[in-house]
């Protein structure tokens, strides 16, 4: 396998386009984890109201139902636009412009879909043991993709990096 020549050197010693570059392939290889995943909720979300069950949902449950589908729907959107972003401006000399705001729509994307997560689990355990139960899954579910997806990023950015990972000299 070919590898780009920003894989084996420092990163120190990246043109701006080789870090660019590198930059955008490690987002699409983020893309390309996520997405799967988004698909599959969507797809199931979709089938949902078609059940023989869904007629028998309450008003609190097919409200909860529709504000997750809503916020995969969401996720699905924020995901999926860095792909057509980079199509409509490659090539016309934009891509930290491609990277900044394909980075800003994968972390919306993302809390979308954290909304969707945590509301697919209320709904789904409110069918099995009721509201009390929904409301505390989904909030703990919200709960641990927030300290895990955001707080566990933000505050290792507010740290800087590791010693040994710091750039010398």
């Amino acid at each position: 396998m070919i590898q780009p020549v920003w894989a084996s050197a420092d990163p120190s010693d990246e043109t701006p386009n080789e870090r660019h570059d590198r930059q955008l392939v490690e987002l699409l290889n983020a893309l390309r984890v996520v997405l799967p995943g988004v698909q599959m909720l969507f797809g199931f979300l979709l089938a949902v109201p078609f059940t023989q069950r869904f007629g028998t949902v309450s008003d609190l449950q097919s409200n909860v139902y529709y504000g997750t589908f809503l916020a995969a729907t969401a996720a699905s959107v924020f995901l999926i636009a860095p792909a057509s972003f980079h199509r409509i401006v490659w090539r016309h000399g934009r891509k930290r412009q491609l990277l900044q705001v394909s980075n800003k729509l994968a972390i919306i994307g993302t809390a979308f879909l954290a909304v969707a997560i945590a509301g697919s689990v209320g709904l789904v355990t409110s069918l099995l043991f009721g509201n009390t139960w929904a409301a505390a899954a989904a909030a703990f579910v919200a709960g641990l993709i927030a300290a895990v997806w955001f707080v566990l990023p933000f505050v290792s950015r507010l740290l800087g990096a590791p010693p040994a990972e710091r750039p010398r000299g």
